[in-house]
């Protein structure tokens, strides 16, 4: 039996793992799926500042009053810049971090650091115009999503605070110690900003696995991710 702490990306919660918890428990593992503050039944408590270092300190402080050891901990798309904080804090606790066609940044970097100069211009100017200045609204969700789950994730997904992608990562290098899994979505998608960490993992030795599946595969695809993260979690080195 494994442990693991999921960590969703923007726009999403805790509940976007529905299909996930029931696989990965079915095979005896515990699955812990924590919704950011401002997203999710949180979405209440959104407001401007809140940003990737809240997210940072909701997950340690799952990690922490759960008591959780020996945890795989995986981070979706923007959810890579919080498992990031939260393994560099606690690495004490992790046993691997997984990235899910994820942003993984170094130290220093944000968000909008890594998407490119006309990329952020773009969220920026929708964010003025749409999101009264501090708000980013839902990308839409992959085109090979089923009618039924449009159904089921479109109302749950809520704006971003801007400050998520804005706000810069901060490590001690704790991270870099720690065994790393990519795991990424090849299906075509316009401006593929998760490219370029599938080719770092695979420069620096990280495991790495190709999925054949859109960018939000625990809603499109949660058998062939279950069965995935079942590989990941039999492999201890």
């Amino acid at each position: 039996m494994a442990t693991f702490v999921l960590a969703h990306g923007a726009w999403s919660g805790g509940w976007s793992w529905k299909k996930i918890r029931l696989r990965l428990r079915a095979r005896g593992h515990e699955v812990f799926t924590p919704t950011y503050t401002g997203l999710g039944e949180r979405a209440h408590l959104a407001g401007p500042e809140v940003g990737l270092e809240t997210h940072i300190q909701d997950l340690l402080g799952v990690l922490e009053y759960e008591d959780l050891s020996d945890v795989i901990l995986l981070g979706h798309s923007y959810g890579g810049m919080v498992v990031s904080g939260a393994a560099d804090r606690a690495p004490e606790r992790i046993r691997r971090v997984v990235y899910l066609d994820a942003f993984a940044p170094r130290e220093g970097q944000s968000v909008f650091d890594l998407v490119g100069l006309e990329e952020r211009a773009r969220r920026l100017e929708i964010a003025k115009t749409l999101g009264g200045g501090w708000k980013l609204p839902p990308n839409p969700p992959p085109d090979d999503t089923s009618a039924e789950d449009l159904a089921w994730v479109t109302p749950r997904r809520v704006p971003l605070s801007l400050k998520a992608f804005e706000q810069p990562l901060k490590l001690t290098g704790a991270l870099d110690k720690l065994p790393k899994s990519y795991i990424y979505c090849t299906r075509a998608r316009p401006g593929d900003v998760f490219r370029q960490f599938r080719e770092r993992a695979q420069q620096e030795g990280w495991q790495c696995f190709d999925l054949d599946a859109s960018h939000s595969p625990n809603i499109t695809a949660p058998d062939a991710l279950a069965e995935m993260l079942e590989a990941i979690a039999a492999a201890r080195a």
